[in-house]
């Protein structure tokens, strides 16, 4: 603490009662001035000299009032703890943005999958109306006779499929949209609309973890988090090993008393030097050293498996990234390609050279390709999210 070494004044006062205040006996004395000019007697003498009297040293009621301005002139402690104070401020500094960043993870990822369903739900709601408009074609021809009726049940079992899965991913937006707004400390009725779009963040990612710069660990927030309590605890050490050296303070008291006795021996203004230099402690000091010794090769340990451990979680995350970019490039190619397979089989079935039993087979190859696909996009911005956070700069 900085005021410590500050000047520092303190008041006190204090009321005293004596219930029997001490006497003390004093011998007459000779009065020159009483005595006669020319030859003295000794009954002048007598005559001239007072009678004993007895003086109270003390009051039986009195109030001291002290004032003490105290300053601490050297403490090797004391040094230590203002360069202990600015390291675990910055240590506070730096665990306030690592919970940062891991709240920017959590609410991108949260972000991305509203993102991802957003998107998902409109292609799945055009298959749906397409659906919708070839069963109500089906079943007109149906009714006038053109086609079976296991060919008009075989789309609208389709398009209940469709219906429930629209359903079901609305009810999951509407859960990621409340765990949105909680992450952001927004009420749940508070609108909220999504103005970014997919490819805007997997271009984004794709720039900066295609080919990603080389990882400097020692940048690494985590790995500043774990150096400055290593810094904590050398300094933990420096304090064990200051509290050896002696501890030195001036003061200066001044007192007022509210009903001084006739003999008042005490000193009003009073100015000095302590000195405190412990010799003995019976082994407590040195085994509080040997104990901050054993704390600081804890810490120097833990900042090595911590530096080995966010080298291997940089080398995993971006593994994941590539694999999640060369799964989205291969599941974009699919969905592609089974649009293309199921749009020509749709035409085929209207023309009567396809059967119904294809077409449900065709489309649901289409809807596994497209959850396939949006899944590869949420992976590949999930492993954005975590590169982004393993590679945010310790700016301390």
């Amino acid at each position: 603490n900085l005021a410590l070494g500050l000047p520092q004044f303190n008041v006190s006062a204090n009321y005293l009662h004596q219930f029997e205040v001490p006497q003390f006996p004093l011998p007459g004395f000779l009065d020159p001035n009483k005595l006669n000019d020319g030859p003295v007697t000794k009954e002048d003498i007598t005559k001239a000299t007072s009678p004993p009297s007895m003086v109270s040293l003390g009051v039986s009621n009195n109030t001291t009032i002290d004032g003490t301005l105290s300053q601490l002139i050297f403490s090797g402690e004391y040094l230590v703890g203002l360069h202990a104070s600015r390291v675990v401020k910055e240590l506070n500094e730096k665990a306030l943005v690592k919970t940062e960043n891991q709240t920017k993870e959590s609410v991108a990822t949260t972000y991305y999958m509203l993102l991802v369903l957003d998107e998902s739900t409109k292609v799945l709601q055009e298959s749906y109306k397409t659906t919708e408009h070839t069963y109500n074609d089906f079943l007109k021809m149906n009714q006038e006779g053109f086609n079976e009726e296991t060919d008009v049940d075989q789309i609208k079992i389709s398009l209940s499929n469709l219906k429930t899965l629209l359903n079901s991913m609305n009810s999951q937006r509407d859960i990621s949209m409340k765990l949105f707004k909680f992450q952001l400390g927004l009420e749940f009725e508070k609108q909220v609309e999504l103005t970014d779009s997919l490819g805007l963040f997997i271009e984004e990612g794709n720039l900066k973890y295609i080919f990603p710069a080389q990882f400097d660990v020692t940048k690494s927030i985590d790995y500043g988090l774990v150096s400055s309590q290593e810094r904590v605890s050398l300094l933990l050490l420096r304090r064990q090993q200051s509290r050896v050296l002696p501890v030195i303070s001036g003061f200066y008291r001044h007192e007022e008393q509210t009903n001084r006795p006739v003999f008042n021996f005490a000193v009003k203004d009073v100015a000095g030097l302590s000195f405190s230099l412990p010799i003995l402690g019976s082994g407590q000091r040195a085994a509080a050293i040997s104990h901050a010794k054993l704390d600081l090769e804890k810490s120097r340990l833990t900042t090595d498996n911590v530096e080995q451990n966010l080298i291997l979680e940089y080398e995993s995350a971006k593994s994941s990234y590539q694999t999640a970019f060369n799964n989205y490039h291969t599941n974009r190619e699919s969905l592609d390609l089974s649009k293309k397979i199921y749009d020509r089989t749709v035409i085929k079935y209207e023309e009567g050279v396809s059967s119904s039993f294809e077409l449900s087979q065709n489309q649901a190859q289409y809807l596994r390709a497209e959850s396939d696909y949006y899944n590869s996009i949420l992976s590949l911005l999930d492993a954005k999210a975590k590169l982004d956070r393993i590679l945010s700069v310790d700016e301390k």
